[in-house]
């Protein structure tokens, strides 16, 4: 009989000890923001700057953009290499604020176009 209470005591024990745990500790959220929105385009020619990008795209992307976020765009006009064996590139570059996308997206429109232009009076 003393073994029995032995074991229910040291198994009661146990358990309650076991259950002990302090919940007062919490661990800290870390969370992930994005600061700085860039748009990047390389392109070779005027072809591919029209079938590379769409306004609409570029629109549908900014769109997901939270507001007062710094927002960039640059488009990278690679040339033919030249005869000096130099290969040559003039890129075009937009900052702005995703507060104002309206203007944004009406400067990519002459940054497109002028780019188009580029390749075209480059031949």
């Amino acid at each position: 009989m003393k073994s029995v209470v032995t074991i229910l005591f040291l198994f009661f024990a146990t358990f309650s000890f076991a259950q002990l745990k302090n919940f007062n500790t919490s661990k800290s959220l870390e969370v992930t923001k994005a600061s700085d929105f860039k748009i990047s385009v390389s392109v070779d020619s005027a072809e591919d700057i029209e079938s590379t990008f769409q306004l609409k795209d570029i629109k549908e992307i900014l769109n997901e953009v939270i507001e007062g976020e710094s927002i960039s765009f640059e488009i990278i006009c690679n040339s033919r290499e030249t005869s000096n064996s130099d290969k040559s590139k003039v890129s075009y570059r937009v900052k702005g604020n995703s507060d104002d996308l309206k203007g944004f997206l009406k400067t990519i429109r002459k940054i497109r176009k002028g780019a188009i232009n580029y390749y075209n009076n480059r031949q």
